[in-house]
């Protein structure tokens, strides 16, 4: 098995981008809250602090004028851009889900055009575990997957929320992901099959099922955000703070990934 990437997201100052370099973090991940404040020197530091670095860094721009994207992308510089917003998976959303991922390949290929070096994630949907019909869903995730990978570098499967309920609430409306919660594995295990670009795994990735993960799913690499947060008094994750050991066993469980799929040739 090949090296796997560990990409950790929200990394908003440049104190923890350091230690989780010193680490080995391969992807830092950052983000852009919003149109207002989205200029951040703070911020921008951690970006030129990665990319000083022998890791990457990553940007999600939770933008959605083209304009403000390309502006931030501008001065912040980032190695990766990350776009996560939400597409329709759903039976009878096929029209919708084709306009959909057109106007995101136009994006994407606006990105290319005007930063070349710069590289793009895009974030795949997919439900929880449990459906009742995972083959129309199934479908739905391989044709946005193949309408989208020719304009982009990177996917990430990123966990859909409450797919079964009508217009179910996301944590960021509009965008997928930091649910805390894990995806269907053998959805993601679909896309990772099919996909002709490399994908990263996340939803819900912790220290306790990274090791799992990575032997059913067999990605790219896997991404953690709120499985490798701090904890508030009562257990619940604290945005924008990790926790140092939380971090260094998902990576010491990822990389016992790598050596046991590769001593078995898998």
């Amino acid at each position: 098995m090949k090296h796997l990437i560990v990409q950790i997201y929200e990394i908003q100052e440049p104190g923890e981008a350091e230690w989780l370099v010193e680490l080995g973090v391969d992807h830092i991940g950052s983000v852009v809250l919003g149109p207002d404040g989205w200029k951040n020197p703070v911020l921008r530091d951690v970006v030129r602090l990665v990319r000083q670095s022998p890791a990457k860094s990553s940007l999600i721009p939770l933008l959605t004028r083209r304009d403000d994207v390309l502006r931030a992308l501008d001065y912040y510089q980032p190695d990766f851009v990350h776009f996560c917003e939400l597409i329709p998976l759903a039976p009878g959303q096929s029209a919708g889900r084709q306009e959909r991922c057109a106007e995101l390949t136009a994006i994407q290929e606006l990105v290319k055009m005007e930063f070349p070096p710069l590289k793009i994630i895009r974030s795949i949907p997919v439900p929880e575990p449990g459906l009742p019909e995972p083959g129309p869903v199934r479908e739905a995730i391989l044709d946005a997957a193949r309408l989208l990978a020719p304009s982009a570098d990177l996917f990430m499967t990123d966990t859909l929320r409450g797919f079964a309920e009508a217009a179910a609430p996301q944590p960021v409306a509009g965008y997928v992901g930091i649910t805390g919660e894990v995806c269907d594995g053998e959805l993601a295990r679909a896309l990772v099959e099919a996909s002709p670009l490399p994908v990263i795994l996340a939803g819900g990735i912790s220290p306790q099922n990274a090791f799992d993960a990575v032997g059913r799913v067999r990605p790219a690499g896997v991404d953690s955000c709120t499985q490798t947060n701090a904890r508030d008094a009562l257990g619940r994750p604290v945005r924008f703070r990790k926790d140092r050991d939380r971090v260094r066993r998902l990576l010491d469980e990822v990389r016992r990934a790598e050596e046991v799929y590769r001593e078995e040739g898998r």
